[in-house]
């Protein structure tokens, strides 16, 4: 093939879900719904926590944090995707797959550092309670979440780097409702080998690494509270880890299933549906988790609706 045909790519197709036109409708409400909720709710979070000086803690400095950046990682997906389902347009420029491509890995990498980073906030809390205010220092928050930041921005400007030099593709149609990278790279003819090992590496460093650390971290949180002979020592100890191991969960879970489960050569159903789970339902659920599960964030909410809508 010449590079000619195959070169002069300016925009993608994006297949979508496989549901039939007549349930475009319901499903479009369906997600609506959906994100609106995610943006509502995370951003609800965010102002409990600057409002209420009892949340000035680093917990929920990471909280808030972790919330803005579920509302961003849904905006980079969602609106395209309900745009194109509201117009019967399948398309997206080459700069706007490149680009949606670059903030979703940066945003799913920066979910997980500041999961590690929550992870070993609780361990701390937990296991030195004694050091608490001097291990978890100010200075000690803002420099795990701009190192966060920074090596998100980092790994997802080398994976958008490499993949913008494939320039040969056997098509331009994506069986997905969004630019997925390791979708990209199986339309792509030339070389990715560098490309699977960046992808290999950068995933041990974003993923797998954190998340040993988080288990580690749980580790010593367990067996700090095994030796814990108070009841109530206990019952307050794993209501501290309760939301953080739930978030965790459906984070990592969703991961695990979309990348990890083999499956064909070709994007199929299952991982359309999975990265639905992992980049709209999970950020969904995670104020619902946080006030469910949390008196102090539930304590806030009542304290911000009893002031009335006029209150300073």
């Amino acid at each position: 093939m010449k590079r000619d045909n195959q070169s002069s790519v300016s925009e993608f197709i994006l297949l979508g879900f496989p549901i039939q036109p007549e349930e475009q409708g319901m499903y479009c409400s369906l997600f609506l719904a959906m994100y609106l909720t995610t943006v509502l709710g995370n951003l609800l979070i965010i102002l409990l926590i600057r409002l209420n000086s009892h949340l000035h803690t680093p917990m929920y400095f990471f909280l808030s944090h972790l919330a803005f950046t579920d509302v961003s990682f849904s905006s980079v997906t969602a609106p395209k995707m309900l745009m194109n389902m509201l117009t019967q347009s399948q398309s997206i420029s080459y700069a706007g797959c490149i680009s949606q491509a670059y903030f979703f890995l940066m945003f799913g990498g920066l979910d997980s550092f500041l999961l590690t980073s929550m992870a070993y906030d609780i361990y701390v809390a937990i296991c030195h309670p004694l050091h608490y205010i001097t291990v978890m220092s100010q200075s000690i928050c803002f420099l795990l979440v701009i190192v966060s930041w920074v090596l998100s921005f980092s790994f997802s400007f080398v994976h958008t780097l490499l993949l913008v030099h494939l320039s040969l593709f056997r098509d331009n149609t994506l069986h997905h409702f969004f630019c997925d990278l390791s979708a990209l790279l199986k339309l792509s003819i030339s070389d990715t080998t560098i490309n699977d090992l960046v992808i290999l590496t950068v995933g041990m460093v974003v993923i797998t690494l954190p998340f040993i650390c988080i288990l580690v971290s749980y580790g010593y949180i367990g067996a700090t509270i095994l030796r814990t002979p108070s009841i109530k020592g206990i019952c307050k100890a794993l209501s501290t880890c309760g939301s953080h191991l739930s978030v965790v969960s459906l984070y990592y879970g969703a991961i695990i299933g979309l990348y990890f489960v083999p499956s064909s050569n070709n994007i199929n159903d299952k991982d359309v549906i999975v990265a639905v789970l992992y980049s709209l339902v999970t950020p969904m659920l995670n104020p619902f988790i946080y006030s469910l599960r949390n008196w102090d964030v539930k304590g806030a909410l009542g304290n911000i609706l009893s002031r009335g809508p006029f209150s300073v």
